[in-house]
């Protein structure tokens, strides 16, 4: 199971995404993957995705089927999230 939030460090959702990100890790204990949409090696991951929107937040089974997507703001409880990691 993989969690990843692509999203743009210097952007102005950026400092809400790591807080949600160090809330997330601190209390359930999961680590949340970042991808930044900009890095060209992660162009097919997003194309494969369809990921057109930031930040997006990916719920991923081990085999690559998506379990879940959000996208946008406001962004989701942490508890949404964890029910897909655990």
């Amino acid at each position: 199971m993989r969690i990843v939030v692509v999203y743009r460090d210097a952007s102005d959702h950026g400092r809400e995404v790591r807080e949600y990100i160090d809330d997330f890790e601190r209390q359930t204990g999961l680590e949340i993957e970042q991808m930044n949409p900009d890095d060209s090696r992660n162009q097919f991951f997003l194309q494969a995705y369809d990921i057109v929107e930031y930040p997006t937040i990916l719920a991923i089974a081990d085999d690559g089927h998506l379990l879940q997507m959000w996208r946008g703001r406001p962004l989701p409880l942490i508890d949404e999230v964890a029910y897909y990691a655990r």
